[in-house]
C-alpha cells in the first residue's frame, strides 16, 4: 500500500563554500533531488556559482545562509558557534556590527543573482539567536522595505526529531527558543516543521536516517542536507559526510524511497 502523499522541501546548506559543494548541489538541482539551496554569499565560489544556479531558478528556490562561524578569507569577524551562544545569552553582541554583515551578505546574493533571495536561513542556525534575530530582522525590513513579498524564514526551533544527535538538539532548541513566535509576529512566512539534524559524519548512516525521515516527517516539513561533490578537502571538517549524502541523494534508491513514502518533494511556496 502506498503512503499517504505529503509534500517535503529539502534545502541543501553551503551553495558557495567551495567548488565540490556547489557542483554537487547543482547536480541534485539539475535531477530534481533539491527544491531549495542556501547560499553562503561571502564564500569564494559563489560570483561563479551564481550564474549557474540562476540559470536553474525555475525549478529550486535559492536563499541566504546568514553566516557568522565560517571564517573566509576575504571576510572578518566570524567567531565560533560557542562564542555566539554564551555571547547571545549573555548579552554581550553588537547587534548593529551584525546587521551589516547581514546585510552585506544580502547584497553579495543581489549583486550576482540579480535579485533578493527567496528565504533567509543561518549557518549553524545563528539567525535564529537572541539578539542575532532582531539584527536579521532589521536587514530584511531594510532590503525589503519596498517589495510586495518578504522570504521565508528557517524556525530551528520547530525540530521534529532529535535522535540523530540528541546534545546537538538540545542545543539548538534552547539558543532559539521562542524563534517560531518572534517570526510570526513580523509577520514572516515559514515552514511549520523543520528537521535533517544529526552528527553530520561519514559513519552516521545518513541513508538510513533519511529514510526515517522520509517515512515520518509531517506534511509541510523543511529538511536540510548539506552534499557535495566528493573532495579531498581538509578544511571542510564534514566533506567524508558531504560526500555520502550526495551519493544517496543522487541514487536511483532515494528516488525510490520518496515514491515508497509518498514524498513530493516541492518549493517553499507550494506549501
Amino acid at each position: 500500500m502506498m503512503a499517504k502523499p505529503r509534500n517535503l522541501t529539502l534545502c541543501a546548506d553551503d551553495f558557495g563554500q567551495s567548488k565540490s559543494i556547489s557542483e554537487g548541489i547543482l547536480d541534485l538541482i539539475a535531477c530534481r533531488r533539491l527544491t531549495a539551496t542556501s547560499v553562503l554569499t561571502e564564500g569564494p565560489y559563489w560570483p561563479e556559482g551564481a550564474q549557474r544556479l540562476r540559470d536553474m531558478q525555475d525549478r529550486t528556490d535559492v536563499g541566504v545562509h546568514l553566516n557568522l562561524t565560517h571564517a573566509f578569507p576575504t571576510t572578518s569577524g566570524s567567531r565560533s558557534l560557542i562564542h555566539w551562544l554564551i555571547a547571545t545569552q549573555t548579552g554581550r553582541v553588537a547587534a548593529d556590527k551584525i546587521k551589516e554583515r547581514f546585510l552585506r551578505q544580502i547584497d553579495l546574493f543581489a549583486q550576482h543573482f540579480r535579485r533578493l533571495p527567496d528565504f533567509i536561513d543561518g549557518h549553524q542556525h545563528v539567525h535564529a539567536f537572541p539578539v542575532i534575530r532582531q539584527a536579521m530582522m532589521e536587514a530584511i525590513e531594510l532590503r525589503w522595505s519596498e517589495q510586495k513579498g518578504r522570504p521565508w524564514v528557517r524556525t530551528p526551533d520547530r525540530l521534529i526529531d532529535d535522535s540523530g544527535s540528541q546534545l546537538k538538539s538540545l542545543v539548538l532548541r534552547y539558543a532559539c527558543r521562542g524563534f517560531s513566535n518572534f517570526v510570526e509576529q513580523h509577520g514572516l512566512k515559514f515552514t511549520q516543521h523543520f528537521g535533517g539534524l544529526y552528527a553530520l559524519s561519514a559513519n552516521a548512516n545518513f541513508e538510513g536516517r533519511m529514510r526515517g525521515w522520509l517515512e515520518q516527517t509531517p506534511n509541510g516539513t523543511l529538511l536540510m542536507c548539506h552534499p557535495g561533490r566528493p573532495a579531498n578537502d581538509y578544511a571542510d571538517p564534514i566533506a567524508g559526510a558531504r560526500s555520502v549524502e550526495f551519493s544517496y541523494l543522487v541514487s536511483p534508491r532515494f528516488h525510490d524511497d520518496c515514491q515508497r513514502y509518498g514524498i513530493r518533494l516541492v518549493r517553499f511556496s507550494d506549501h
